[in-house]
């Protein structure tokens, strides 16, 4: 019966309609949730592509801290001084050896005339013979290889400070090189946005068609300007890689971009604070090293006063009458201490003259020190000066111009006029910003510390510092 009923209410040509719009609602719910589905899926698909985006994003970024483990890992400087130790090692078990043995086989008596002739009357001696050392030279020869090392190893921590700064200051470069990049886009928009108002004024009929002519070039010199920024970000990053023997091939560098903040500067430290650092310096620890590697010649050398003895002992055979005697002896040289006099006078000129130019390095870093806190000092005010009031005037000063000349009020030369002092005033504060942080790297690598000022992004290295400072 109820199969009837649906062939005829199916059948009826008058409710055909109805049946279609009954069908359409049926399935309206099922065509939401899947409607649902469908948006729910899109946008878990978008926040997988911006999180594999933001991956990538990290990946491609360098930081200080990582540039500085590259470097310290894989550049070839510290093989240098591996291979020294490797050669004072050597030397130390030389040093350490005791006076060599010498066998002596004599023969006398012989090819002779007379009663000489032949081998009858003759006589020979086996002999063994050394040199007895007075004074303990031995133990100074030692002590001048261990001092040895010792130099090479402050040797190292400068060399290690030195590159540390090195690949800070390129690190530095590349923070700037980014910006004077995004700068160069900026120029190229504003001169974009400059040429559709000429053109606007133009159809207007208020202003001459080579007025658009000069903003179109206009707007090709900014390009090529981006252009050459771009290519001067490639180099300073490949020579940022280049540091830890990161060769340049087409993948190259493994980094697109470096992470930090150009223009972030942080309350100042006193010039009495970082001078009073400075003994920190590697460089002035390395003359008490070298003081102490002077002190162990002059001991060597007082020692070469006290005179050695030599000694012989050995087996004669007489031959003539058969029998065999020992015989002995020694000698000692005479007139050494007076000999050597001259010597100990150049040893203590020598030791004397490492105090005398560690005074004369410590003024050169106290003049080194008092021009980068200067320099830096300066530079942090005209970068906030030209950051907090000089370029939001300029901004301001922009967007009124171009009001202005939209209105014919203005020229396109005050329009372009404006627009340029804008952009020298942000070269101007990427110049200053990076000249900051420059001079807060001179200053780092003459306290062998970094600065609570450039925190931002040294404080990835406060590790790798102390390091350096401590062996």
């Amino acid at each position: 019966m109820l199969l009837y009923y649906y062939r005829l209410l199916v059948n009826h040509p008058q409710n055909r309609k109805l049946i279609k719009l009954l069908t359409f609602v049926a399935i309206l719910p099922l065509s939401q949730h899947a409607f649902a589905l469908d948006a729910s899926d899109t946008k878990q698909q978008n926040i997988n592509k911006v999180n594999a985006t933001t991956e990538l994003h990290k990946a491609n970024t360098l930081t200080l801290a990582t540039a500085i483990k590259r470097t310290l890992a894989k550049n070839p400087t510290f093989n240098v001084f591996t291979l020294r130790q490797v050669s004072l090692d050597g030397q130390q078990q030389t040093q350490a050896l005791a006076p060599a043995y010498q066998l002596g086989f004599e023969v006398e008596n012989f090819a002779g005339s007379g009663e000489l002739q032949g081998f009858d009357s003759t006589e020979f001696t086996v002999s063994l013979s050394s040199v007895i050392e007075m004074g303990g030279k031995r133990n100074f020869r030692m002590d001048i290889v261990s001092h040895r090392s010792a130099m090479l190893a402050a040797e190292g921590k400068i060399a290690a400070l030195n590159l540390l700064a090195e690949v800070t200051r390129r690190y530095i470069s590349v923070l700037a090189a980014q910006e004077d990049l995004t700068l160069a886009i900026e120029a190229t928009q504003l001169a974009e946005e400059t040429l559709l108002a000429v053109e606007k004024r133009a159809k207007a009929g208020s202003t001459p068609k080579a007025e658009i002519k000069r903003a179109m070039a206009t707007v090709g010199n900014t390009r090529l300007v981006a252009a050459t920024k771009n290519q001067q970000l490639s180099a300073t990053k490949s020579s940022l890689a280049l540091i830890w023997n990161e060769r340049w091939n087409e993948n190259s560098p493994s980094f697109a971009k470096v992470e930090g903040n150009l223009y972030h500067f942080s309350d100042d430290v006193t010039f009495e604070q970082l001078y009073g650092k400075v003994t920190q310096n590697p460089a002035l620890l390395a003359f008490a090293s070298e003081e102490r590697l002077k002190s162990a010649q002059l001991r060597l050398a007082k020692s070469q006063s006290s005179t050695d003895i030599q000694w012989t002992i050995g087996i004669k055979q007489l031959q003539e009458i058969g029998d065999t005697a020992l015989v002995a002896g020694f000698s000692v040289p005479l007139f050494s201490s007076s000999n050597n006099t001259g010597a100990i006078i150049s040893a203590q000129a020598d030791r004397d003259e490492v105090q005398a130019r560690k005074t004369t390095a410590l003024l050169q870093i106290h003049n080194q020190l008092q021009q980068a806190y200067s320099s830096r000092k300066q530079a942090i005010y005209t970068a906030n000066n030209l950051k907090e009031i000089i370029i939001p005037l300029l901004q301001e000063a922009l967007t009124e111009t171009k009001i202005a000349y939209q209105r014919g009020l203005y020229s396109y030369l005050d329009y372009l006029s404006a627009r340029q002092e804008l952009l020298d005033a942000k070269q101007a504060l990427i110049a200053s910003a990076s000249a900051a942080l420059r001079f807060g790297a001179d200053i780092e690598q003459l306290i062998a510390e970094p600065l609570p000022a450039s925190q931002h992004f040294t404080q990835h290295n406060s590790a790798a510092n102390n390091s350096v400072t401590q062996g």
